[in-house]
């Protein structure tokens, strides 16, 4: 580190010795900019510029990419060679600009902010070759670090060798140690590309798997819930009694056919004057009447015109508004499918 010092001199005659009382002391030349380089790394990173957080993440498979560089030079020749190498088909948009001296970093701005209004690109390399600390003081400007992190664009920095680092190399979204790594970074090969699909494809069909096990897991937890057992029982003991009422029924007609045959031989002699067309309207109606009363006793014809079984949390039938509270969670079954409810108001109505 090379400095300016201003003091005063003394001597202590006795043993010849020079002392420097330094009053002044700054740095000049490489010093200075090396210290000024620090400085705005400390101020940056305090700002949060360089956390991962932010960084955006670069595509799996770009069309186009921004190249921003020199237009001489073996940087964007050799990134131009890789990049076709890897994926022919790529749209490759290249910025010309300075990449050292006065008013270069302007140019690598304006570059960026291009690439962002057009939204002409996928992903931006920001490259050139090795050099110098001062050669490679574009890089570190201070608005070209916040154009950077302003970018909608991910970035890619692969400026110098690998031991150079640049301010814009902290604030990019990856950086490089070197245009050409860029360029192998910013695109995989074919074949790693292949690789990716491949795990991609494996991880689906393990996700699709674990969540047809998961829903045949819930469906049975939920057929063995206390509230389907409960309904199944019901269900049963409905069917069982309109097996029953069935059963009466057929009974019950051919009863009415046995009365009907008995009767018969007497109504013979009266059967000019004996209306048959009636008897046999009535028997229907009759007939009719046990069909309807049947169907009004089956549970499932309940369901079918509408009406529901209402359930609490516990799993027995709610037949009274008193028997629940406000908040009370409810299932309701319905012909087809189960809703989950709550309370929300009871209101005062007739009991039957």
């Amino acid at each position: 580190l090379e400095v300016t010092v201003r003091g005063s001199l003394s001597v202590y005659e006795q043993r010849g010795d020079y002392q420097l009382l330094v009053n002044y002391l700054e740095p000049v030349g490489l010093g200075a900019l090396q210290l000024a380089f620090e400085q705005l790394k400390a101020r940056l990173q305090a700002e949060g510029l360089f956390d991962a957080a932010r960084k955006k993440p670069l595509p799996m498979l770009p069309q186009r990419i921004g190249l921003i560089t020199s237009p001489r030079g073996a940087a964007i020749a050799d990134m131009i060679r890789i990049l076709r190498r890897r994926y022919e088909n790529l749209h490759l948009l290249l910025y010309p600009v300075r990449v050292q001296g006065e008013g270069a970093h302007e140019e690598i701005i304006e570059a960026i902010r291009f690439f962002n209004r057009a939204r002409a690109a996928d992903v931006l390399i920001l490259a050139r070759g090795g050099g110098s600390l001062e050669d490679l003081w574009a890089f570190n400007e201070e608005a070209l670090a916040r154009a950077i992190a302003a970018s909608k664009i991910p970035i890619i920095t692969g400026v110098g060798h690998e031991t150079d680092f640049t301010i814009a190399d902290f604030v990019a979204d990856l950086r490089a140690p070197t245009p050409s790594a860029a360029a192998e970074l910013v695109i995989k090969s074919k074949e790693e590309l292949k690789e990716r699909l491949r795990g991609l494809e494996t991880k689906l069909a393990q996700q699709t798997r674990y969540q047809v096990l998961g829903a045949r897991q819930r469906l049975t937890e939920m057929l063995a819930a206390r509230g389907w057992r409960r309904l199944e029982g019901i269900l049963r003991e409905q069917a069982q009694r309109a097996d029953e009422l069935s059963t009466r029924l057929r009974q019950a007609l051919r009863d009415a056919v046995g009365e009907a045959r008995q009767h018969w031989a007497l109504a013979a002699a009266r059967l000019a004057s004996f209306d048959l067309r009636g008897a046999v309207t009535r028997e229907r109606l009759r007939l009719g009447a046990l069909t309807g009363q049947l169907n009004q006793l089956s549970p499932l014809g309940v369901l079918e015109r509408g009406y529901a079984i209402v359930f609490d949390d516990a799993g027995n039938i709610v037949k009274s508004a008193a028997a629940v509270r406000v908040g009370d969670p409810l299932a309701i079954q319905l012909a087809r499918g189960r809703l989950r409810a709550e309370v929300k108001k009871k209101e005062k109505g007739e009991e039957r």
